[in-house]
């Protein structure tokens, strides 16, 4: 059988049905794609130019490789993820990648057809770009960015509504997969602020120009020279660049953000020997499983995350809090640390999305028995208590999600944080001891070690899973 012929037996991928130009494929754990056969030419003349090859090199451009005719395998990015789950600051650089590779490929005579966060995976905090197909040869005296639009609604809308109002991104890309238009943000800000930049040019213009009856038919005005287009291009793009600096996400202070290590004592009660002794016993255990891909569940600002990070982990770090993710990001991309953020919340993870549910994956079914060590620390009780889920839930959801070993932090219900939790309901939980916790645990792991912090009603479990998965 041909190559060719091979990729059609192949598992279609649902992310790519809507790309004329080509389609992806899975096979195992290989990222394949069929390239129309219109489009081939152009895609192999891009891959040649010095603008593929630097973004490659940096890691900015997923790896591309021709395996026969109109058939190419692309490199595999460890844990694909979805705008409705990034932090804004994430978001904001998605779209400062778009963006330089639009402008680096214009020197070389190509466009960038659609800009959108979908475009984007990142490999721990690094975007990377993965939609090669959106490349392509642009006629050298058409001025026109076709993409503009999109850009504007699917980054500096959402960047803009998340900024001024905090509109969770979450909310913004789980209804409406092209982000904002430009009359939804306007019937949501007062008539002094559409007066005022950024909201003038991205919102209230055109929504007054949409109202007017226009015929908005596209017909291409090409420029006197190749030149003037250029000119004419790098303009928009630079105009873009500026709107997205000026969107750049502040450092936000939330419920959960002032939740640090340095300032555990006054959040918990820890003392900085008893901080200490946690971090010990999380290193030993790290030691123990020596886990390569590590899911950090609850991970507040990411403490634990660089720990495994450092011990050589890549690590997916997810938490409720958006401003908690947009921190371990910032910290992550400062460290060159493999740790990706994510703004998930475990009793309601993200859904399957799309076309009849298959175009983004529920990021359970992403997560599925995909990681060597999932990490629990201080959460526990949370999910217990605020969410009511469960224990024997619990540890059910942390063998789907672990190949190996569970890290996990017991709170007793004498703990201070936990009695504020349960705000003098503690009768209601009196049977979440430490005993009923152990009997849970053991119907589906087994115990490693397990560790005491002195003088503190929590307790630090490593756990291995009964069924292991290899």
């Amino acid at each position: 059988m041909r190559t060719g012929e091979a990729a059609e037996e192949r598992t279609l991928s649902p992310q790519s049905f809507r790309d004329p130009a080509g389609t992806l494929f899975e096979d195992g754990e290989r990222i394949l794609r069929r390239v129309n056969p219109a489009h081939a030419a152009g895609l192999e003349a891009f891959l040649a130019t010095q603008t593929a090859a630097r973004a490659i090199e940096r890691g900015a451009l997923v790896r591309s490789q021709r395996l026969g005719d109109h058939l190419y395998e692309h490199e595999r990015i460890r844990f694909p993820s979805y705008p409705c789950e990034w932090p804004p600051e994430m978001l904001h650089a998605a779209g400062q990648l778009t963006l330089d590779l639009a402008c680096s490929a214009l020197e070389e005579g190509y466009g960038i057809k659609d800009a959108t966060p979908y475009n984007v995976l990142f490999r721990g905090s690094r975007p990377v770009f993965v939609d090669v197909l959106s490349f392509e040869p642009r006629d050298p005296r058409d001025p026109t960015w076709l993409a503009y639009g999109q850009f504007t609604r699917t980054f500096l809308l959402p960047l803009l509504a998340n900024r001024q109002t905090r509109m969770p991104l979450a909310s913004i890309f789980a209804a409406q997969r092209d982000g904002l238009e430009p009359e939804a943000v306007y019937h949501t800000i007062g008539p002094l602020r559409r007066l005022l930049p950024p909201y003038l040019n991205l919102v209230s213009i055109p929504t007054w120009l949409s109202g007017r009856e226009t015929d908005f038919t596209y017909r291409p005005k090409l420029a006197a020279s190749a030149s003037q287009a250029r000119f004419i291009l790098h303009r928009i793009l630079r105009g873009c660049a500026r709107q997205l600096r000026s969107l750049e996400p502040a450092r936000r202070v939330s419920k959960w953000s002032g939740y640090l290590p340095a300032e555990r004592a006054a959040a918990v009660s820890y003392t900085p020997a008893q901080f200490a002794q946690k971090e010990q016993i999380v290193r030993d255990c790290l030691a123990i499983a020596r886990p390569g891909e590590v899911l950090d569940a609850g991970a507040n600002q990411g403490h634990f995350s660089f720990l495994a990070a450092e011990a050589g982990a890549s690590v997916v770090a997810v938490d409720s809090d958006e401003t908690c993710a947009g921190a371990i990001w910032r910290e992550a991309s400062r460290r060159s640390l493999n740790v990706l953020p994510l703004v998930v919340d475990l009793a309601r993870p993200t859904p399957a999305m799309g076309w009849r549910n298959r175009e983004c994956a529920s990021f359970l079914a992403r997560a599925r028995h995909g990681f060597d060590l999932v990490m629990m620390l201080a959460v526990l009780h949370h999910i217990l208590v605020t969410e009511r889920i469960p224990l024997e839930e619990l540890f059910a959801l942390a063998e789907e999600l672990t190949r190996g070993y569970l890290l996990i932090e017991f709170v007793g219900s004498d703990d201070p944080c936990f009695k504020r939790i349960v705000r003098g309901r503690g009768a209601l939980y009196s049977h979440l001891t430490r005993e009923r916790f152990e009997a849970a645990a053991s119907e589906r792991f087994d115990r490693v070690r397990s560790a005491r912090i002195d003088g503190m009603e929590r307790w630090i479990y490593l756990y291995r899973r009964r069924r292991a998965i290899s």
